[in-house]
């Protein structure tokens, strides 16, 4: 018996139901395509820390699949648990949400260690051919986020003719902890240019999770999940006929690079969290960045607010600092009330927020919602222990913050009236979320392990926000993490938009700005724009002013700086900017990746980057040395090529078939195309 749906296609043969094919995957011995492991389980032929074989995952059989046009639900059993695996086609994508539920039917209560969302049996051709099998991971840290690199298989030690009949090597990435991409994003492309294919994964986690490539019975597979016990200290206790549901992850396939973003940006635009609000995805200003820092007043914001308005800017957002009576250098450990600051804001944040829209702008907020200064006493006493993130009874402190728990319904009740303040007392129409620090493996606090605590916890704080966001529709709520430690597609199902690195120097930032669009999708990629930056008044130009322009384009503008130093051209210019940005929003809505030289690393002497919305591509052409002739090969033939931004060129272009040629005036500049293609 055979099941098909989209492309997919399942063999039932012996009471074992097995992935034959997905895609142009092709599993020949082993098409397993769920692993649980239970606390006391025979793990066969366990390698290493490898996820294959579990206890349940070789015993389990099939007993029934339902199938709809849109989705098919598979439910397998093996003695001790029932594992119902779920395929969903949320748009006109070739790609998938993928989910395991596993419940427990035997008569006594079983331990979790480790649960696989989804297993992707038959990579490539099996372990005695590797050449052509390349994997694509996507390396972050603070300023440098969303860096690919890309290596073969063999790269990573996987060795033809040394591994039968099983290695105990595998291409790992885990991350432990609440900041849930500190380190690399929860996704991935795996090529395999023999069969031209390119499959690109994600997991859907705003915490700790873990994907796996490895091998088994001669063949490759990618197991993705959640935490589990060896990564992420995660495990769960289940009495008869409890349940426990994965994390959702996807999988998308394409026979190119290009395809495969495309097809994930698709897929992600099906979950993203963009508000009412925020549809016409309008440009926003914010204090912080080469400003205010952590110091907004009330006579500075009346000083930058006016020029702000002749901009064209919608949005201006007040950053940290409106809310506590310390300096800036010392408010952090005192953050926690959340409370209009007397001494920034005499005559109260009101009165500013009423000011801005009174000059036909928005007013934002910033907050820092699950963190309590180690300082901040009304906060501390108000709360009391209980209402903390704890291990061993103590609680977590990192950086002069401590963890609330929004499992406690005390943390509910201040947080909700906290949010109800700033919207309605204050006058926020956008809220900036921060998350500064990370709390670590999770606690153990009403759980049997800190990874399930922290499962738990982070569910609940985003239970939450779900329900603020529907409380107050006409607000825009940003994600952010100290820019972009928390970039994943469970937080961005809920926020309508996500700051994409904090870094501060403009030059370094296409190298970020031309990777983004393989992690976010454009209406949600927040990116700052500070054309002034660190110049004094007089050392301001265009180039500078061009490029952080730019760098803003393919997503969401948040523009900053001393912008009030600037002279009436150098005005004009980012007036130009904002005008432009708001022409091309439109096209953002069903708008995919184009990447027509792959991705960029820093220190590239090029970054080359766009989007393409029909027939149109939007490409931003950056030179970042003193090279200033480019050659641009694309894959599709040009009609037509226009110099959109700036409105003054800064280069000449010539069009050839398939080539687009730039020669600037000079380097460390940028320009931006509109390209018509046949």
């Amino acid at each position: 018996m055979q099941i098909n749906f989209k492309n997919l296609t399942f063999d039932i043969t012996d009471g074992k139901i097995l992935l034959r094919h997905f895609g142009k995957t092709e599993a020949k011995l082993n098409g397993s395509f769920v692993e649980v492991q239970i606390a006391g389980g025979n793990k066969m032929n366990h390698m290493g820390a490898k996820m294959a074989n579990s206890s349940e995952g070789v015993r389990l059989f099939y007993v029934n699949h339902e199938l709809s046009e849109t989705s098919l639900t598979i439910t397998q059993r093996s003695e001790l648990i029932e594992a119902k695996t779920t395929f969903e086609a949320l748009c006109e994508a070739d790609a998938l949400r993928i989910y395991t539920e596993v419940t427990n039917i035997a008569d006594e209560t079983i331990t979790l260690e480790e649960v696989s969302a989804f297993v992707l049996p038959g990579i490539g051709n099996g372990i005695s051919d590797i050449d052509g099998l390349y994997y694509t991971r996507f390396i972050q840290s603070h300023h440098i986020e969303c860096q690919p690199k890309r290596l073969s298989f063999a790269d990573f030690g996987f060795l033809s003719d040394s591994m039968l009949p099983e290695s105990q090597r595998r291409i790992s990435g885990v991350n432990v902890g609440s900041w849930s991409t500190k380190e690399e994003l929860p996704q991935g492309i795996i090529e395999d240019t023999n069969k031209n294919s390119f499959i690109m994964f994600q997991i859907e986690s705003n915490n700790s999770w873990y994907y796996e490539i490895s091998d088994r019975d001669k063949e490759f597979y990618l197991w993705l999940g959640g935490a589990n016990l060896p990564f992420g200290s995660w495990s769960k206790s289940l009495d008869k006929g409890e349940s426990y549901r994965t994390p959702n992850v996807a999988i998308a396939v394409s026979d190119s690079l290009n395809g495969v973003l495309g097809e994930m940006t698709k897929y992600r635009r099906a979950i993203c969290g963009l508000a009412k609000a925020d549809k016409s995805l309008p440009s926003i200003f914010n204090e912080y960045m080469h400003l205010s820092w952590d110091s907004p007043t009330e006579e500075n914001t009346a000083i930058y607010a006016p020029v702000l308005a002749k901009t064209g800017v919608e949005y201006y957002v007040i950053d940290c600092g409106w809310h506590n009576e310390e300096p800036g250098d010392q408010v952090y450990p005192y953050v926690g009330q959340w409370k209009e600051s007397h001494a920034r804001f005499p005559h109260g944040v009101r009165a500013t927020t009423d000011y801005l829209r009174s000059l036909g702008m928005k007013a934002g907020l910033w907050i820092e919602p699950e963190v309590v200064g180690i300082h901040c006493k009304e906060m501390l006493d108000y709360y009391g222990d209980d209402c903390f993130i704890k291990r061993y009874g103590k609680k977590i402190a990192d950086k002069n913050r401590y963890f609330l728990d929004y499992r406690h319904p005390k943390v509910i009740e201040y947080m909700s009236e906290t949010i109800r303040r700033m919207v309605e007392d204050y006058g926020a129409d956008y809220i900036k979320f921060d998350y500064n620090r990370d709390m670590g493996v999770g606690t153990d606090v009403d759980c049997l392990t800190p990874g399930e605590g922290l499962e738990l916890a982070s569910k609940a704080f985003l239970d939450w926000f779900d329900d603020m966001r529907v409380r107050f529709p006409d607000v825009v709520f940003e994600g952010c993490a100290s820019g972009g430690m928390r970039m994943d597609y469970r937080t961005l199902s809920s926020f309508s938009l996500v700051s994409t690195s904090d870094q501060t120097n403009y030059l370094k930032y296409p190298y970020i700005a031309g990777n983004i669009l393989s992690a976010v999708i454009p209406e949600q990629a927040a990116v700052w724009s500070y054309p002034v930056g660190e110049c004094t008044r007089g050392e301001i130009n265009d180039d500078q002013i061009v490029m952080n322009m730019i760098n803003s384009f393919l997503g969401r503008m948040h523009l900053a700086s001393h912008l009030e130093w600037m002279n009436e051209d150098q005005l004009k210019l980012v007036r130009e900017g904002v005008e432009y940005y708001n022409k091309i929003s439109p096209l953002k809505h069903n708008a995919v990746p184009y990447l027509p030289c792959g991705f960029t690393a820093f220190g590239d002497e090029k970054v080359v980057s766009g989007f393409k919305s029909g027939n149109k591509i939007l490409l931003a052409v950056w030179t970042l040395t003193d090279e200033t002739e480019l050659d641009i090969p694309l894959d599709d033939d040009i009609a037509d090529v226009t110099l959109a931004y700036p409105y003054v060129p800064n280069a000449k272009y010539s069009a050839d078939a398939n080539k687009l040629h730039v020669s600037f005036e000079r380097g460390h500049t940028a320009a931006f195309f509109e390209i018509e293609v046949k």
